[in-house]
Protein backbone atom coordinates (compact mmCIF):
# COMPACT_ATOMS: atom_id res chain seq x y z
CA UNK A 1 0.00 0.00 0.00
CA UNK A 2 2.78 2.42 0.94
CA UNK A 3 4.79 1.42 -2.14
CA UNK A 4 1.79 2.11 -4.35
CA UNK A 5 1.30 5.57 -2.81
CA UNK A 6 5.01 6.29 -3.40
CA UNK A 7 4.72 5.35 -7.08
CA UNK A 8 1.72 7.60 -7.55
CA UNK A 9 3.49 10.42 -5.72
CA UNK A 10 6.49 10.17 -8.09
CA UNK A 11 4.29 10.03 -11.18
CA UNK A 12 4.66 6.31 -11.88
CA UNK A 13 1.60 4.48 -13.22
CA UNK A 14 0.53 1.57 -11.00
CA UNK A 15 -0.01 -1.76 -12.72
CA UNK A 16 -3.35 -3.54 -12.87
CA UNK A 17 -2.09 -6.17 -10.44
CA UNK A 18 -1.16 -3.49 -7.92
CA UNK A 19 -4.58 -1.85 -8.24
CA UNK A 20 -6.34 -5.18 -7.69
CA UNK A 21 -4.16 -5.84 -4.64
CA UNK A 22 -4.89 -2.37 -3.26
CA UNK A 23 -8.63 -2.82 -3.82
CA UNK A 24 -8.63 -6.18 -1.99
CA UNK A 25 -6.70 -4.69 0.90
CA UNK A 26 -9.09 -1.74 1.21
CA UNK A 27 -12.08 -4.10 1.17
CA UNK A 28 -10.53 -6.20 3.92
CA UNK A 29 -9.85 -3.11 6.04
CA UNK A 30 -13.39 -1.84 5.44
CA UNK A 31 -14.89 -5.17 6.50
CA UNK A 32 -12.69 -5.23 9.61
CA UNK A 33 -13.81 -1.72 10.56
CA UNK A 34 -17.47 -2.72 10.10
CA UNK A 35 -16.98 -5.70 12.40
CA UNK A 36 -15.28 -3.53 15.02
CA UNK A 37 -18.13 -1.00 14.85
CA UNK A 38 -20.74 -3.72 15.24
CA UNK A 39 -18.86 -5.20 18.20
CA UNK A 40 -18.60 -1.79 19.84
CA UNK A 41 -22.35 -1.19 19.39
CA UNK A 42 -23.09 -4.61 20.85
CA UNK A 43 -20.92 -3.98 23.92
CA UNK A 44 -22.44 -0.54 24.44
CA UNK A 45 -26.15 -1.20 23.93
CA UNK A 46 -26.86 -4.94 24.07
CA UNK A 47 -27.49 -6.89 27.30
CA UNK A 48 -24.46 -8.84 28.47
CA UNK A 49 -26.26 -12.19 28.09
CA UNK A 50 -27.55 -11.47 24.60
CA UNK A 51 -25.64 -12.45 21.44
CA UNK A 52 -26.26 -10.53 18.23
CA UNK A 53 -26.99 -12.78 15.25
CA UNK A 54 -24.53 -12.71 12.40
CA UNK A 55 -25.17 -9.71 10.17
CA UNK A 56 -27.68 -8.20 12.60
CA UNK A 57 -25.94 -4.82 12.46
CA UNK A 58 -27.02 -4.45 8.83
CA UNK A 59 -30.69 -4.69 9.87
CA UNK A 60 -30.71 -1.70 12.20
CA UNK A 61 -32.59 0.50 9.72
CA UNK A 62 -34.04 -1.85 7.10
CA UNK A 63 -35.19 -4.71 9.31
CA UNK A 64 -38.81 -4.41 8.19
CA UNK A 65 -37.86 -4.50 4.48
CA UNK A 66 -35.52 -7.45 5.00
CA UNK A 67 -37.89 -9.59 7.08
CA UNK A 68 -41.30 -8.73 5.60
CA UNK A 69 -43.03 -11.15 3.20
CA UNK A 70 -46.27 -9.48 1.97
CA UNK A 71 -47.20 -12.41 -0.26
CA UNK A 72 -47.11 -14.92 2.61
CA UNK A 73 -50.46 -15.48 4.41
CA UNK A 74 -50.65 -15.36 8.20
CA UNK A 75 -49.72 -18.87 9.37
CA UNK A 76 -52.08 -21.22 11.14
CA UNK A 77 -49.12 -22.38 13.23
CA UNK A 78 -46.74 -20.21 15.17
CA UNK A 79 -43.10 -21.24 15.40
CA UNK A 80 -41.22 -20.84 18.67
CA UNK A 81 -38.46 -23.34 19.35
CA UNK A 82 -40.91 -25.88 17.98
CA UNK A 83 -44.11 -25.85 15.89
CA UNK A 84 -47.44 -26.07 17.64
CA UNK A 85 -51.04 -25.37 16.76
CA UNK A 86 -52.48 -22.19 18.18
CA UNK A 87 -54.90 -22.65 21.05
CA UNK A 88 -58.46 -21.81 20.09
CA UNK A 89 -59.48 -18.43 21.46
CA UNK A 90 -55.91 -17.36 22.18
CA UNK A 91 -56.30 -14.16 20.13
CA UNK A 92 -59.51 -13.23 21.95
CA UNK A 93 -57.81 -13.89 25.28
CA UNK A 94 -54.92 -11.64 24.30
CA UNK A 95 -57.34 -8.83 23.38
CA UNK A 96 -59.62 -9.26 26.38
CA UNK A 97 -58.00 -6.52 28.46
CA UNK A 98 -58.18 -3.82 25.80
CA UNK A 99 -60.98 -1.27 25.32
CA UNK A 100 -63.27 -2.09 22.42
CA UNK A 101 -64.53 0.35 19.78
CA UNK A 102 -67.30 -0.89 17.50
CA UNK A 103 -67.95 0.61 14.07
CA UNK A 104 -71.13 -0.56 12.32
CA UNK A 105 -71.69 -0.50 8.57
CA UNK A 106 -75.34 -0.66 7.54
CA UNK A 107 -77.30 -0.18 4.37
CA UNK A 108 -79.77 2.67 4.27
CA UNK A 109 -83.50 2.03 3.81
CA UNK A 110 -83.23 2.92 0.14
CA UNK A 111 -80.39 0.42 -0.36
CA UNK A 112 -82.21 -2.51 1.33
CA UNK A 113 -83.83 -3.62 -1.92
CA UNK A 114 -83.44 -7.08 -3.48
CA UNK A 115 -81.62 -6.77 -6.81
CA UNK A 116 -83.62 -9.75 -8.17
CA UNK A 117 -87.25 -9.06 -7.20
CA UNK A 118 -87.03 -5.54 -5.74
CA UNK A 119 -88.37 -6.86 -2.44
CA UNK A 120 -87.38 -5.54 1.00
CA UNK A 121 -84.22 -6.97 2.60
CA UNK A 122 -83.99 -8.01 6.24
CA UNK A 123 -80.81 -8.28 8.33
CA UNK A 124 -79.65 -11.89 8.56
CA UNK A 125 -76.33 -11.48 10.37
CA UNK A 126 -73.02 -9.66 10.23
CA UNK A 127 -69.38 -10.24 9.40
CA UNK A 128 -66.92 -9.13 12.05
CA UNK A 129 -63.34 -8.09 11.32
CA UNK A 130 -61.08 -7.42 14.31
CA UNK A 131 -58.01 -5.18 14.23
CA UNK A 132 -56.02 -3.15 16.72
CA UNK A 133 -55.72 0.63 16.61
CA UNK A 134 -52.72 2.41 18.09
CA UNK A 135 -53.26 6.06 19.03
CA UNK A 136 -49.96 7.99 19.08
CA UNK A 137 -49.09 10.46 21.79
CA UNK A 138 -50.89 13.79 21.62
CA UNK A 139 -50.37 17.10 23.38
CA UNK A 140 -53.55 18.65 24.82
CA UNK A 141 -54.02 21.92 26.67
CA UNK A 142 -56.02 21.36 29.87
CA UNK A 143 -57.48 24.46 31.51
CA UNK A 144 -58.50 24.09 35.16
CA UNK A 145 -61.30 26.60 35.74
CA UNK A 146 -61.89 27.12 39.45
CA UNK A 147 -65.20 28.79 40.24
CA UNK A 148 -65.64 31.22 43.13
CA UNK A 149 -68.87 31.81 45.05
CA UNK A 150 -70.11 34.78 47.10
CA UNK A 151 -73.23 35.54 49.12
CA UNK A 152 -75.56 38.22 47.70
CA UNK A 153 -77.10 38.97 51.09
CA UNK A 154 -73.76 39.49 52.83
CA UNK A 155 -72.50 41.47 49.86
CA UNK A 156 -75.45 43.89 50.13
CA UNK A 157 -76.03 44.04 53.89
CA UNK A 158 -72.90 42.94 55.74
CA UNK A 159 -69.44 44.42 56.16
CA UNK A 160 -67.61 41.27 55.02
CA UNK A 161 -68.58 38.89 52.27
CA UNK A 162 -67.38 35.29 52.57
CA UNK A 163 -66.04 33.78 49.35
CA UNK A 164 -65.92 30.04 48.76
CA UNK A 165 -63.71 28.46 46.08
CA UNK A 166 -64.27 25.05 44.54
CA UNK A 167 -61.54 22.51 45.38
CA UNK A 168 -59.00 21.72 42.65
CA UNK A 169 -56.12 19.24 42.37
CA UNK A 170 -52.74 20.59 43.42
CA UNK A 171 -50.51 21.60 40.52
CA UNK A 172 -47.43 19.54 39.76
CA UNK A 173 -45.07 22.52 39.99
CA UNK A 174 -46.07 26.12 40.79
CA UNK A 175 -46.31 28.41 37.74
CA UNK A 176 -45.55 25.56 35.39
CA UNK A 177 -47.23 23.85 32.44
CA UNK A 178 -46.25 20.47 33.88
CA UNK A 179 -48.94 17.93 34.69
CA UNK A 180 -48.45 14.54 36.37
CA UNK A 181 -49.13 12.79 33.05
CA UNK A 182 -46.60 14.97 31.17
CA UNK A 183 -43.87 14.37 33.75
CA UNK A 184 -44.65 10.63 33.85
CA UNK A 185 -44.42 10.48 30.04
CA UNK A 186 -41.00 12.17 29.98
CA UNK A 187 -39.65 9.93 32.77
CA UNK A 188 -40.99 6.79 31.09
CA UNK A 189 -39.57 7.73 27.70
CA UNK A 190 -36.16 8.52 29.17
CA UNK A 191 -35.64 5.71 31.67
CA UNK A 192 -37.86 2.93 30.29
CA UNK A 193 -37.70 3.49 26.53
CA UNK A 194 -34.16 4.93 26.61
CA UNK A 195 -35.09 8.07 24.65
CA UNK A 196 -32.86 11.05 25.59
CA UNK A 197 -34.35 14.48 26.15
CA UNK A 198 -33.19 15.91 22.82
CA UNK A 199 -35.11 13.19 20.98
CA UNK A 200 -38.19 13.86 23.09
CA UNK A 201 -37.85 17.55 22.28
CA UNK A 202 -37.87 16.72 18.56
CA UNK A 203 -40.85 14.38 19.00
CA UNK A 204 -42.85 17.10 20.76
CA UNK A 205 -41.94 19.54 18.00
CA UNK A 206 -43.47 17.15 15.47
CA UNK A 207 -46.64 17.21 17.59
CA UNK A 208 -46.70 21.01 17.36
CA UNK A 209 -45.40 21.90 20.83
CA UNK A 210 -42.07 23.46 21.75
CA UNK A 211 -40.58 22.27 25.05
CA UNK A 212 -36.91 22.86 25.76
CA UNK A 213 -34.52 20.20 27.03
CA UNK A 214 -33.76 22.39 30.04
CA UNK A 215 -37.42 22.47 31.04
CA UNK A 216 -37.73 18.71 30.63
CA UNK A 217 -34.55 18.26 32.68
CA UNK A 218 -36.05 20.39 35.46
CA UNK A 219 -39.24 18.32 35.37
CA UNK A 220 -37.19 15.11 35.47
CA UNK A 221 -35.30 16.18 38.59
CA UNK A 222 -38.47 17.38 40.30
CA UNK A 223 -40.30 14.20 39.34
CA UNK A 224 -37.53 12.17 40.98
CA UNK A 225 -38.63 13.77 44.25
CA UNK A 226 -42.06 12.20 43.80
CA UNK A 227 -40.46 8.81 43.23
CA UNK A 228 -38.37 9.13 46.40
CA UNK A 229 -41.53 8.83 48.49
CA UNK A 230 -42.72 5.84 46.48
CA UNK A 231 -39.26 4.24 46.72
CA UNK A 232 -39.21 4.66 50.52
CA UNK A 233 -42.65 3.12 50.86
CA UNK A 234 -41.77 0.14 48.67
CA UNK A 235 -38.56 -0.48 50.62
CA UNK A 236 -40.64 -0.70 53.81
CA UNK A 237 -42.97 -3.19 52.14
CA UNK A 238 -39.99 -5.22 50.91
CA UNK A 239 -38.55 -5.56 54.41
CA UNK A 240 -41.90 -6.86 55.61
CA UNK A 241 -41.78 -9.84 53.24
CA UNK A 242 -40.52 -13.30 54.18
CA UNK A 243 -38.25 -13.74 51.13
CA UNK A 244 -36.01 -11.27 49.33
CA UNK A 245 -33.37 -11.48 46.61
CA UNK A 246 -30.26 -9.33 46.25
CA UNK A 247 -27.50 -8.95 43.69
CA UNK A 248 -25.06 -6.31 42.46
CA UNK A 249 -23.42 -5.40 39.17
CA UNK A 250 -20.60 -3.08 38.20
CA UNK A 251 -21.40 0.41 37.00
CA UNK A 252 -19.29 3.22 35.62
CA UNK A 253 -20.28 6.73 36.66
CA UNK A 254 -18.91 9.76 34.84
CA UNK A 255 -18.19 13.11 36.50
CA UNK A 256 -18.81 11.84 40.02
CA UNK A 257 -17.47 14.27 42.58
CA UNK A 258 -14.27 13.09 44.21
CA UNK A 259 -13.92 9.97 42.03
CA UNK A 260 -12.25 9.30 38.72
CA UNK A 261 -14.40 8.16 35.79
CA UNK A 262 -12.49 4.85 35.66
CA UNK A 263 -13.39 4.03 39.27
CA UNK A 264 -15.72 1.04 39.55
CA UNK A 265 -19.10 1.53 41.21
CA UNK A 266 -21.98 -0.82 41.91
CA UNK A 267 -25.72 -0.94 41.36
CA UNK A 268 -27.45 -3.10 43.94
CA UNK A 269 -30.72 -4.82 43.09
CA UNK A 270 -33.29 -5.98 45.63
CA UNK A 271 -36.37 -7.97 44.71
CA UNK A 272 -39.20 -9.57 46.63
CA UNK A 273 -40.16 -13.21 46.30
CA UNK A 274 -43.34 -14.69 44.89
CA UNK A 275 -45.37 -14.12 48.05
CA UNK A 276 -47.22 -11.11 46.69
CA UNK A 277 -46.95 -8.35 44.08
CA UNK A 278 -43.31 -8.05 42.91
CA UNK A 279 -41.17 -5.24 44.34
CA UNK A 280 -37.95 -4.39 42.49
CA UNK A 281 -35.65 -1.67 43.85
CA UNK A 282 -32.23 -0.40 42.72
CA UNK A 283 -29.67 1.32 44.92
CA UNK A 284 -26.39 2.90 43.79
CA UNK A 285 -23.36 2.41 46.02
CA UNK A 286 -19.69 3.22 45.38
CA UNK A 287 -18.46 -0.13 46.76
CA UNK A 288 -19.40 -3.80 47.07
CA UNK A 289 -19.19 -3.74 50.85
CA UNK A 290 -21.59 -5.94 52.81
CA UNK A 291 -22.60 -2.95 54.90
CA UNK A 292 -24.79 -1.69 52.04
CA UNK A 293 -27.27 -4.62 51.96
CA UNK A 294 -27.20 -4.76 55.76
CA UNK A 295 -28.20 -1.10 55.92
CA UNK A 296 -30.78 -1.38 53.14
CA UNK A 297 -32.41 -4.50 54.65
CA UNK A 298 -32.23 -3.30 58.25
CA UNK A 299 -35.24 -4.76 60.06
CA UNK A 300 -35.70 -7.58 57.52
CA UNK A 301 -36.07 -10.93 59.31
CA UNK A 302 -36.86 -13.27 56.44
CA UNK A 303 -34.70 -15.27 54.05
CA UNK A 304 -32.34 -13.46 51.70
CA UNK A 305 -31.24 -15.22 48.52
CA UNK A 306 -27.84 -13.92 47.46
CA UNK A 307 -25.80 -16.67 45.82
CA UNK A 308 -27.02 -19.05 48.48
CA UNK A 309 -30.05 -19.16 50.79
CA UNK A 310 -29.16 -17.55 54.09
CA UNK A 311 -30.97 -16.05 57.05
CA UNK A 312 -30.21 -12.54 58.23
Amino acid sequence: MAELDTKIHHGATPTNRELVQENAQLKAENQWLKEQLGLAKHRLFAPSSEKSPTGQEALLFNEAEAVAAPEAPEPVHETLTYTRRKVAGQRELNLSGLPVEEIEYRLSEEERVCPACQGSLHEMGADVRTEIKVVPATVTVVKHIRSKYACRHCQNHEIKTPILTAPMPVTAFPNSLASPSAVAHILCQKFVEGSPLYRQQAALQRLGFELSRQTMANWTLAGAGWLDKLYARLSVRLRQRDIAHADETTLQVLKEEGRAAQTGSYMWLYRSGRDGPPIVLFEYQPTRSAQHPRQFLKGFSGYLHYGRLCRL
